[in-house]
């Protein structure tokens, strides 16, 4: 059965997942904005998913564009939780595993570290 929490408790885990990166890594993000989304409309169990170029990839022509985007997915999170423990841990890995992509960090590299 899927938790039930708030969509304001939720955007709270987020906001929460988002302060636990470090300084450096915070300050070098540029240009992307992290949103919360119920669903994904084409892959409903989708967790979360980066939309833009990643930083590795910009090039000096990169400018002028709308930022990059994190999409974190509510309700899928939290059909796969079982309690609020179990939703604060997937909202991590989830807010880690789109801000690695943001850095160029693809998903055999997350796997090989543990975020997979």
């Amino acid at each position: 059965m899927p938790v039930e929490m708030t969509r304001q408790r939720f955007e709270e885990l987020v906001a929460e997942a988002l302060d636990l990166i470090p300084p450096e890594f915070a300050a070098a993000m540029n240009n992307v904005v992290v949103l919360v989304e119920d669903r994904n409309a084409d892959v409903p169990s989708l967790l979360g998913l980066y939309h833009g170029i990643a930083l590795t990839s910009r090039t000096t022509d990169y400018g002028g564009v709308l930022p990059d985007r994190i999409s974190i997915y509510r309700e899928a999170i939290l059909d796969i939780c079982h309690d609020e423990d179990d939703v604060v841990e997937e909202v991590v890995v989830t807010v880690v595993h789109e801000i690695a992509h943001h850095f160029g960090i693809d998903d055999a590299k997350l796997h090989e570290l543990g975020w997979g």
